[in-house]
């Protein structure tokens, strides 16, 4: 074990746990409060301030108007926002109600957007910055399991599937990020948020974690690289976690040279590969910051393992070790290769998917998550994912599953047949491609616009490669991608 391991006991399911956190984020946000009330909670770039007693209290508000319309503890309370202090008021004001968190994506399409409040049964939907307002009432105390908030990933049969994270689940993911980033509560801990807080990264590992330990959450609503360098140097950040995209952007930026980032004490990167050389590109940029690799699904509340510092170089192609209360092993490991399914177990892994029993069973067995990636952990414990989960192309840190873009596209009327697979991209990593078949000529711009209507923007083909016969498959019919992804020949799409 490289992180701290005091205060963690094992249980009889063979679950490691903290012992002494707060049952609930209610609890922990209202210590905060009453420890340090006159402390900067939150800056909206470009928006206002809020203290921790104006984030209590706005969040009482929230609250007693969430009851006031009948929302009660277990309800599922949506929020539609973008990132900003309106979000946040949402979030704790629905936990102090005690009722069940749905964050959506905001570049849903319309249709996904309205299947994922159907699924969840959200009585409420929080989607303008004219937020419930009440008489405050008495807080919410919730026991560890109960349910504190959905998080609806992309199914890989094209249907999303909301990760059932409860209160436990929250307390310890921060803690988790607290020991593997070497956070000192008793430190100013300033933390630039420039990912969306409808993922578990911008929501579990970074806002929840700055309000239980007293931080300062600096709320990027759109990110732009100088926006990002010139809030750094503005606010002091200290903590930095985005994605390799947003780092490459950033360390591209002509700003990087003039900007003051001596305040950055810890950088962490995840949700994508990351490249060793732009590892490295990073500690020269900046140099008094402790480098770390993050890895974790939804349905690990975030962080799952952790690189250090320390491995960070010599390891880049690694995701580090596992997080304190966090278990690994590989499923049927390949004797030659050492290849197999990473499993994950801990107080941090989800208890299931919503309404969905037999997917549940099926990703959540015997204790263990199975994450449907394949990984290999050598001598020292070091994780390394050698592939990522069945047919999933990484965006820029955005999951897109191939599976849900070709049922969209194949109800196309001119498409026979459709493939989609990541097409490699320096700045996000892997684009959208689409490999199709058709009856005849094919308008792109129509095509990317029936996409459009039914997809979220950043699942929508960027590159198209037309074929002139059906598509390669294995003998069992099924279709054979890895000469797809190498061939050549993408036509780019009009993005309109």
């Amino acid at each position: 074990m490289v992180f701290e391991s005091s205060g963690i006991q094992r249980g009889a399911d063979g679950v490691a746990r903290y012992t002494g956190l707060e049952p609930n984020v209610v609890r922990g946000f209202a210590a905060t409060a009453a420890a340090h009330p006159d402390r900067i909670a939150v800056v909206e770039l470009d928006g206002g301030t809020a203290t921790y007693r104006d984030l209590w209290e706005g969040a009482e508000r929230v609250a007693g108007g969430l009851h006031a319309a009948g929302v009660g503890p277990g309800d599922r309370v949506a929020i539609g926002l973008p990132n900003g202090l309106a979000w946040m008021l949402a979030f704790w004001g629905a936990q102090l109600a005690g009722a069940v968190v749905v964050p959506l994506n905001t570049r849903l399409a319309p249709a996904e957007r309205e299947f994922v409040l159907a699924d969840s049964g959200a009585v409420v939907v929080l989607d303008s910055a004219d937020l419930p307002d009440g008489d405050p009432v008495e807080p919410a105390d919730p026991a560890r399991g109960d349910l504190a908030a959905l998080f609806y990933t992309s199914g890989t049969t094209g249907r999303p599937k909301g990760a059932m994270l409860t209160q436990e689940c929250f307390v310890s993911a921060a803690e988790n990020v607290q020991r593997c980033r070497e956070l000192d509560p008793a430190l100013s801990n300033v933390s630039l948020i420039s990912v969306p807080l409808f993922h578990v990264t911008g929501c579990c590992s970074q806002m929840v974690t700055q309000v239980l330990m007293g931080g300062t959450t600096v709320l990027m609503p759109k990110f732009s690289p100088a926006a990002f360098l010139a809030a750094v140097a503005e606010h002091r950040v200290t903590l930095l976690t985005s994605v390799p995209t947003i780092y490459e952007l950033v360390l591209r930026h002509p700003d990087l040279a003039s900007t003051d980032v001596s305040s950055v004490r810890a950088l962490s990167y995840g949700g994508a590969p990351m490249a060793p050389e732009l590892v490295h590109r990073l500690r020269r940029a900046f140099p008094g910051a402790r480098l770390g690799n993050g890895f974790g699904l939804s349905e690990t509340s975030a962080l799952a393992t952790f690189l250090p510092d320390a491995w960070a170089d010599e390891h880049a192609d690694s995701v580090g070790f596992p997080a304190p209360v966090v278990d690994v092993r590989l499923d049927r490991p390949d004797p030659v290769s050492g290849i197999g399914e990473l499993l994950v177990r801990g107080q941090n892994v989800a208890v299931g998917y919503w309404g969905m029993p037999e997917a549940t069973s099926e990703a959540f067995r015997d204790g263990w998550l199975h994450t449907g990636d394949l990984a290999t952990i050598d001598d020292e414990g070091l994780v390394h994912i050698v592939d990522r989960a069945k047919d999933m192309i990484n965006r820029g840190g955005e999951n897109v599953y191939s599976v849900e873009v070709e049922n969209a596209l194949a109800e196309h009327p001119d498409v026979l047949e459709v493939a989609v697979v990541g097409v490699p991209d320096d700045v996000m990593g892997e684009k959208v491609g689409a490999v199709v078949l058709v009856r005849g000529p094919l308008d792109l711009a129509e095509f990317a616009a029936f996409a459009r209507h039914r997809l979220a923007d950043y699942k929508v083909p960027q590159f198209v490669r037309l074929l002139d016969g059906p598509l390669p498959r294995n003998a069992g019919g099924k279709v054979v991608k890895g000469p797809l992804r190498t061939a050549e020949g993408w036509t780019p799409v009009p993005r309109g």
